[in-house]
């Protein structure tokens, strides 16, 4: 079946639009109905238990200490300590059934016998399943008392500080600061065990699972993953039918012609960009250091091999958890962010064969810039989480979200970067940009690039004082949408370029796979973002919808796992000449990572049934390590090696050591996630299933014996990923120093590799 560039690019631009609408409405539905934070928490005696703004200051601590990055609320952040609404929900349930087995029986819960226990759980469920949502909400005695019991609980824990947790003293500056966090802690375990007005289920769809407090699966999370798995395998069936029948051109090998790297022009602009690849290195070193760090801090909670002790350094205090996170998360965005910057400077010239006046300059200006916001971001936040910021902390130090650490005005400065990227690669592109169609393949690669700076500007939407249902709401749109949308967009728009570039592959082939690829992730990954809306908080709404475009989602990279498998054929054919083989290799890995991270372990947690059991649990931090890593890093990797390929004196060119790299990254990536964290995740699990939530999160299970031997496995695949980095960052090195020489203008091919078509 033939089906013309023009129908693709309709039906994608439907795609895009449609997306918009449908995320457009919700995010309204979703203003309208988050949970609603009471004017008035109100004792039985009419006494003020907690406040709104006590509940709003709260999520200010949250945030201004990073203790996202420690733990998690509503299931997401850091596992590395309790989940809050959990464990506050568990806390509360239990400092109730102290209360009333004192009140009733004269002794602790603990003492009683079944039916006792029994009796005393059925009231803490009764008085835990409240409909009332009106101000000032009315507690029991057992509540309030409860609340008072749990907040002098984080005091103890987050002020005073707790370091068999691996919670530095001061963590929260002042006890009364710790108490309104515990507000905040408790206010979203209130949501989670309240009805929703009109319905029969709490704010949260009754999650987190704590049987005493009422809270099970829904029926609708049973139905949608039902209905989702059936849609999948039709969903699967239309999809191959469409692979087959629509006519994308393999490549065709004979009489192909590969350029060797010294036959293709290196301009000026090309050699700056290239000076984006040992910033990246030893960005990459940094963070896989830091991860080693984060790993090990499961074992020992305040120390690293004893070595602190040994030079007298408190590691617990200089570098707690939470600040290793934040840096280690964001240090994996920006090393491979700036390899996909450096590339997309880069490959323009290798088609137009020309460059704009004072490109070279422009490029870097964009390095200077993005040096400038990568020191002044990561020192804000070591200055604003440890409160030498003042009120500026959410601006100038760490705003203390997943993802998005940084404070808003080194946001707002990676936004005004990627515009600026964007601008240099349209101005590289000019001469093919006035030739081809909107849809052509220059277009797509600014389409692609463009939408990740778009998409951060969800980011600038809350602030520390947002209801935290609706800041999820708009981090999910920045992180997901880059991950689900632009980022596979970008993926697929790079691999084509490169390939056509390589003469593997024509032009008009290419456009062809990049929209039919484009259009799947788009019509599956956008609103598949919803996924993460369904325990909180959020409307019913996002059930059905992320239950069956999240699932959809492992269609399109079974796709892109295809087209790597293809090309990877294609070049067994192009011959042993080939001079492009390590970073083809690289591409591949990353169809293949895509598909076993993104795809498989992603489909593996969306289902809700499953989901609602393992979320903000190791099965997560499998999938999110094999996606991230695994594909984005491994093409950010191989366009780098791609690079250098084309750089590098031929005559001098080695790639023995970037082989070595390569496997050492795949192994260890490889014995991370099957032989540490995936085991783990089923562990929790289990722990899930037969003790409720809060004790697959707790220290007990982190210490268990098993997992703590899961634990020491990682080191192996750890070790291997460092090494590899600091090979590749070594390599890089070496490879500065052997650059060929830019190509006179008088020696430049007139006209570039798609200049053909």
């Amino acid at each position: 079946m033939q089906v013309s560039r023009r129908t693709i690019a309709r039906l994608l631009a439907f795609a895009f639009i449609t997306n918009l609408v449908v995320m457009g409405a919700g995010a309204l539905y979703s203003y309208e109905n988050a949970p609603p934070i009471p004017r008035e928490f109100e004792g039985p005696d009419g006494g003020t238990v907690a406040t709104a703004e006590q509940v709003r200051a709260g999520k200010v601590q949250f945030q201004r200490n990073g203790l996202m990055n420690h733990g998690s609320i509503l299931g997401n952040g850091a596992y590395y300590g309790v989940d809050y609404t959990a464990d506050a929900l568990d806390l509360k349930v239990g400092a109730m059934r102290e209360f009333y087995a004192r009140e009733r029986y004269g002794g602790d819960y603990d003492t009683l016998d079944g039916p006792e226990q029994a009796a005393v759980d059925d009231r803490v469920e009764s008085d835990l399943a409240s409909t009332d949502t009106t101000s000032p909400v009315q507690l029991s005695a057992a509540e309030a008392y409860a609340h008072e019991q749990v907040r002098e609980t984080y005091v103890e824990r987050y002020h005073e500080g707790d370091r068999e947790r691996g919670v530095p003293a001061g963590m929260i500056a002042t006890a009364e600061d710790a108490r309104r966090f515990a507000d905040f802690a408790l206010w979203t375990a209130w949501m989670a065990h309240t009805e929703r007005p009109g319905t029969e289920h709490t704010y949260t769809n009754d999650w987190p699972y704590n049987p005493v407090a009422g809270n099970a699966p829904t029926a609708a999370a049973m139905t949608w993953s039902v209905l989702a798995m059936v849609l999948l395998v039709a969903a699967a069936g239309g999809g191959i039918w469409l692979y087959r029948s629509l006519d994308l051109p393999d490549p065709e090998v004979e009489g192909i012609s590969v350029p060797e790297p010294d036959a293709v022009a290196l301009l000026p602009s090309q050699r700056a960009a290239t000076r984006f690849i040992p910033v990246a290195a030893g960005l990459f070193a940094a963070q896989t250091l830091l991860g080693g760090l984060l790993a090990h801090f499961y074992i020992e909670r305040d120390a690293f091999f004893g070595l602190g002790a040994l030079v007298g350094v408190d590691i617990l205090q200089v570098m707690p958890f939470a600040i290793a996170k934040t840096y280690h998360i964001d240090l994996a965005v920006l090393w491979i962010a700036t390899l996909w910057l450096g590339a997309g400077l880069f490959l323009p010239p290798l088609f137009t064969r020309v460059e704009p006046a004072n490109q070279t300059r422009y490029v870097n200006v964009l390095l200077g810039a993005l040096v400038v916001v990568v020191v002044g971001g990561f020192a804000g936040i070591y200055l604003g989480s440890n409160g030498y910021l003042g009120d500026w902390w959410w601006l100038l130090g760490n705003e203390g979200l997943e993802y998005l650490e940084v404070g808003k005005v080194w946001q707002f400065g990676l936004l005004v970067g990627f515009g600026l990227w964007t601008l240099l690669v349209a101005r590289g592109f000019r001469p093919l940009l006035a030739d081809e169609p909107r849809y052509g393949l220059a277009h797509m690669i600014l389409y692609a690039g463009g939408s990740i700076g778009l998409l951060f500007v969800a980011g600038m939407l809350y602030t520390p004082q947002t209801n935290i249902v609706m800041t999820e709401f708009w981090r999910w749109w920045v992180v997901h949408m880059w991950v689900e949308g632009a980022f596979e967009f970008f993926i697929v728009a790079v691999v084509g370029l490169t390939l056509v570039s390589m003469n593997l592959l024509r032009r008009e082939s290419a456009e062809k796979a990049v929209m039919v690829e484009a259009l799947l992730v788009m019509g599956t990954g956008v609103i598949g973002v919803s996924h993460h809306y369904w325990w909180i908080g959020q409307p019913d709404i996002w059930v059905p919808l992320g239950s069956v475009f999240s699932t959809l989602e492992l269609i399109p990279l079974v796709f892109i796992l295809f087209e790597a498998i293809a090309e990877y054929r294609t070049l067994g054919q192009a011959g042993e000449s080939f001079p492009y083989r390590l970073p083809f290799a690289f591409i591949v890995a990353s169809g293949v990572w895509n598909f076993v991270g993104a795809g498989v372990l992603g489909f593996f947690i969306n289902l809700p049934l499953v989901n609602y059991y393992e979320h903000g649990t190791y099965l997560t931090v499998a999938h999110a390590h094999a996606a991230m890593f695994g594909a984005f890093g491994f093409l950010a990797l191989g366009l780098a090696t791609y690079m250098l390929r084309l750089t590098v004196d031929p005559g001098r060119w080695t790639e023995h050591r970037l082989r070595w790299a390569f496997w050492c990254w795949n192994l260890g990536l490889a014995v991370m996630v099957f032989a540490s964290v995936l085991p783990v995740g089923i562990l929790q699990l289990e722990v899930v299933f037969t003790q409720g939530y809060d004790a697959a999160r707790s220290l007990a299970f982190y210490n268990g014996e098993l997992v703590q031997a899961l634990f020491w496995a990682r080191l192996p695949g750890d070790t291997l990923i460092i090494i590899g980095t600091l090979l590749f960052g070594y390599d890089v090195v070496r490879k500065r120093f052997r650059l060929r020489a830019v190509t006179p203008e008088d020696e430049r091919a007139e006209e570039g590799v798609l200049a053909d078509d």
